[in-house]
């Protein structure tokens, strides 16, 4: 007999708690069964079509099917540190010194980990949090620290409770907090943060000489007048600091998996080290259409924006109506809901099995984002107005049941 062999790295991965779930949905579907599904936040419309216009015009051009570069076009690097300039001021950003174009953020993210931890390095994540920003660390030899992000009603982070809580797992490790990584708006709580957050973050990772990662996948996607800050709005953040962003969701470009990562010379350079090792980047026309995304017209993006926030008003109304009130969020695509009342004693993911099994309504478990968020689901607006006030139905009956 073939002697079995042991992975190890795969041991360091628990069961991916959503796939339970997600295994339910397809066995409810394959049966016929009428799902509405708020489970993953998966863009429901096109990319826009000046974008997809691009994209057929570079592909019928044969010089762009052979291998591209693997860190990101010159043009499409460049669109990125623009849309820097543009957006937040930030005019200091080198495209060939801070920029990565990568596979979606989270193929950057995983390949950057990769590429700067050591076996042993302390990382600091705060709970809940979207799951590879753990497991990207833990797969490479890393050690996760974690504490509790706390929020109010409206989402604001307690950012005087953040930082005593952050200086305290800094001060109690050994050995050394290399690495913190932060994710405003957050994902899965859709928690914000201000400006000041970042320079207060920046100074103590000058002080306490720790790297930060931060990722902004969501920064378009805010409503109310609220803006998201990028941390190289801080002085001094790119001595320290790196940043994610992905095209996924501002332009409707989940599927074509762009990205990019900007920052630190040295945190960059050890990217895209790593990529030209790995790969020979993405298809170039998909870079040339994304970097039209970038430099060309935002009105498409602010249609999205537009349309998350009647999807959030609408839930938010009609829910409440079905008996399950929830905060209202002023950023992400997403809705962390507490689990109403008289369901809270089951958990985040006996919850979600049940709405799914008896309210034909999928969502993400709290608890697979981390142990501070079993009393709450994660809610994706994904579905139209006409679904949302279905599932607020469905949702009512079952609450009825219980």
């Amino acid at each position: 007999m073939f002697p079995e062999i042991e992975f190890e790295r795969m041991k360091r991965l628990p069961n991916y708690v959503f796939a339970e779930v997600n295994n339910i949905k397809m066995e409810a579907r394959r049966r016929g069964e009428d799902i509405i599904d708020f489970s993953m936040g998966n863009p429901d419309g096109p990319a826009p079509q000046h974008i997809t216009d691009k994209l057929i015009e570079a592909s019928a051009k044969p010089k762009n099917h052979g291998y591209s570069a693997s860190a990101g076009i010159y043009k499409l690097r460049l669109a990125i540190c623009n849309w820097y300039k543009r957006k937040y001021g930030v005019d200091y950003l080198d495209p060939d010194k801070h920029a990565c174009a990568t596979m979606g953020s989270k193929e950057g993210y995983v390949h950057l980990v990769q590429a700067i931890v050591n076996v042993g390095d302390v990382a600091v994540v705060p709970d809940p949090t979207y799951p590879i920003h753990s497991y990207a660390f833990m797969l490479n030899g890393g050690a996760i620290h974690k504490f509790e992000l706390t929020f109010d009603d409206k989402f604001k982070v307690d950012e005087d409770l953040f930082f005593e809580r952050l200086q305290k797992t800094v001060d109690e490790s050994i050995p050394k907090v290399k690495f913190v990584v932060v994710n405003f708006p957050h994902n899965p709580s859709c928690a914000t943060v201000t400006p000041e957050f970042y320079q207060r973050l920046v100074d103590m990772a000058k002080k306490e000489r720790f790297y930060i990662i931060s990722d902004i996948a969501y920064a378009d996607i805010t409503f109310d007048g609220y803006k998201t800050p990028s941390i190289f709005q801080a002085k001094g953040a790119l001595d320290v600091a790196v940043e994610s962003f992905t095209l996924s969701k501002s332009y409707n470009m989940a599927g074509w998996r762009v990205g990019f990562i900007c920052g630190n010379e040295k945190l960059v350079g050890a990217l895209k080290r790593i990529k030209s090792w790995l790969d020979y980047g993405m298809f170039t026309p998909i870079q040339v259409a994304a970097t039209i995304a970038l430099d060309g017209p935002q009105d498409c993006v602010d249609e999205h924006v537009a349309k998350y926030k009647h999807r959030r008003d609408v839930m938010l109304e009609c829910f409440k109506e079905a008996g399950w009130d929830m905060n209202c969020p002023d950023a992400s695509m997403f809705i962390w809901a507490k689990i109403p009342e008289k369901a809270r004693h089951l958990g985040s993911m006996e919850f979600s099995k049940q709405l799914l099994t008896q309210a034909k309504v999928a969502v993400s478990p709290g608890i697979g984002f981390g142990t501070y968020g079993d009393q709450y689901v994660r809610i994706a607006l994904i579905e139209n107005e006409k679904r949302i006030r279905q599932a607020a139905r469905n949702i009512k009956q079952y609450l009825k049941s219980l």
